[in-house]
């Protein structure tokens, strides 16, 4: 508790302070930027003392703070801070918020799995005290580290008979909480081991046995539970959030729709893809088979050890497109600076095309691939499809976006969100594609592929996480529809739901692109901004809800009781 009240009136002061120098000093930035630099160090401090995610001390230690700091932050000013201090202000509240939003998430999922880790509490009490430097009694630590071991086995056997009673992504998440539990206890033995002689004695056996016990139940859970052999690195499981988290988590990321609506938004913009298809695909001869004038752009790929050099080209076109139009500014060291690499077979199972910011890795066959792999890499990165992403991922795309955003307005990384980060550089695929970068049939179709992708994302990940749909239905969607390799198509879904992407991520893109392409009609179509002064504006704002670009760039400030509101769809017609 006191460690509560002290922290609170450390931020009180420091706070308090900065708001009066502003004020004594009209000409200084406005003070919750160092308000939010304190939260991010705080937060970030906790977090790394509570390291283990499935952890009730660490969700309550997590809570409490959220709290604090919410309570906190209502004392300040808000009236006496001018426009970026009011979003900053707006911006920190929603983050505490959301955060605490996926902390009920974690408490939910813990308690799915309470009946398949019942000695995980007992177990983290021991390897927490080690954080607060509890003292520790070495028998004492031997006989409990061996009751667990037994507990253990009891567990086993009275879950042996759950494989059918349980969904796989509950067994799966509780495999990885053992395994997070083998690795806590091998680090709290690692502290000790070796320098207290009668701890070693006492402790190294009961450990060894107990951390070879958890492995082993790591594996029947994710085998025998989870229906996963060992070796398999391509079955996609996935963990459904449900509804309910769903909202939540649209709600953070401050766009004020329902699933559904959003669902029908992107049914709507990938009915329009399917209509430019079409056209596309008669303008070279292949009539209403859209199927077939894809392939043909398929076929369209260079030959082994070329991609580098056609990446290195497309980059330059981009660039020298968006410069001779004046559409945003492009610093000399952000042209210089940008990097490129080739992506690993193993990491192409999960991201089967391009990754960018200050590098672009580049996805493309490599000898080590089975050959039918090979050919669909190739397919899958063509000329074409490489035409529509490279510009997406360097400039004006990831690389610039990053370029600015670690040069202005750095305090607000804390905010980021994938639907400015992603959608940013969707909005320039929608952009350029209303200039005229598409020259030919060809390109077209390249980039119509791409923006069917990212409604389709919308389409499977919504409905996986509403418990709609299976990974299967995922995969086989991206192939019929929208014209997917199955390997590439595979490795979306796997990247989707087996990897470290939040669950609004991948709808991001295209949400994210149509928040700004409403945002330019406002400000850009009336002539309030150029496209330069827009663009330029935009990225030196820094990385944050797109709600809050345009209370920023209008100078229309959120008040202090600020709800997400705005209804950007452009398709509402």
């Amino acid at each position: 508790m006191q460690l509560r009240r002290s922290w609170a009136s450390s931020f009180v002061l420091v706070v308090m302070s900065a708001v009066a120098s502003a004020q004594r000093d009209a000409s200084r930035p406005s003070a919750m930027p160092d308000v939010v630099r304190r939260f991010e160090a705080d937060r970030g401090a906790l977090q790394r003392f509570w390291r283990w995610r499935w952890s009730e001390r660490r969700i309550e230690r997590m809570r409490q703070f959220l709290a604090d700091t919410e309570r906190e932050l209502a004392a300040l000013p808000f009236d006496e801070f001018d426009l970026e201090g009011k979003i900053d202000w707006v911006l920190l509240r929603n983050e505490l918020r959301s955060d605490a939003s996926r902390l009920e998430l974690d408490s939910r999922r813990l308690d799915e799995m309470r009946a398949l880790v019942p000695f995980r509490g007992e177990l983290l009490a021991i390897v927490d005290g080690r954080q607060r430097l509890e003292p520790l009694e070495a028998e004492q630590a031997a006989r409990e580290l061996d009751r667990l071991s037994t507990a253990l086995a009891e567990a086993r056997t009275s879950n042996a008979e759950q494989r059918d009673a349980l969904p796989r992504s509950t067994c799966v998440r509780a495999a990885s909480v053992v395994g997070e539990l083998a690795s806590a206890t091998e680090a709290w033995f690692g502290e000790r081991a070796g320098y207290d002689p009668l701890f070693s004695w006492w402790a190294t056996k009961p450990e060894r046995a107990l951390v070879e016990a958890l492995r082993s139940y790591e594996r029947f859970l994710r085998e025998d539970l989870g229906g996963l052999a060992a070796d398999d690195r391509e079955t996609i499981v996935g963990d459904p959030i449900g509804r309910e988290a769903l909202a939540a988590e649209l709600r953070s990321a401050m766009i004020p729709y329902t699933p559904e609506e959003l669902l029908e938004i992107a049914d709507r913009e990938f009915a329009w893809c399917e209509r430019e298809m079409l056209e596309a695909s008669r303008a070279l001869g292949f009539g209403d088979d859209w199927r077939a004038a894809l392939e043909k752009v398929k076929q369209d790929h260079v030959p082994p050890g070329e991609q580098p050099q056609l990446i290195r080209l497309l980059a330059e076109e981009a660039q020298a497109f968006v410069e001779e139009r004046e559409l945003v500014s492009v610093p000399a060291l952000a042209k210089e600076t940008w990097r490129m690499e080739m992506m690993s077979a193993d990491r192409q199972l999960v991201n089967p095309f391009f990754l960018g910011g200050e590098s672009i890795i580049v996805s493309y066959p490599t000898d080590a691939m089975e050959h039918d792999k090979k050919l669909m890499s190739m397919r899958g990165n063509n000329r074409h499809f490489a035409r529509a992403t490279v510009h997406h991922e360097l400039i004006p795309g990831h690389h610039l976006q990053q370029f600015m955003t670690s040069r202005f307005q750095t305090h607000r990384a804390p905010f980021a969100t994938p639907f400015w980060t992603e959608g940013w550089a969707l909005w320039w695929e929608l952009l350029l594609w209303d200039s005229g970068f598409a020259r030919s049939p060809e390109n077209e179709i390249g980039m119509l592929f791409w923006r069917s992708h990212r409604c389709a994302r919308i389409r499977f990940s919504l409905s996986f996480h509403l418990g709609l749909w299976s990974p299967q239905q995922c995969i086989d969607f991206l192939v019929e529809r929208v014209g997917h390799e199955r390997e590439n198509a595979a490795a979306e879904v796997r990247r989707s739901f087996n990897g470290d992407y939040g669950p609004l991520y991948q709808i991001a893109y295209m949400l994210g692109g149509l928040q700004f392409r409403a945002l330019h009609a406002e400000l850009v179509g009336p002539g309030k901004l150029s496209e330069r002064a827009f663009h330029d504006a935009v990225l030196q704002g820094g990385n944050m809800p797109v709600e809050m670009v345009r209370a920023r760039l209008s100078g229309d400030a959120p008040t202090r009781d600020f709800v997400t509101h705005w209804r950007f769809d452009p398709l509402g017609r």
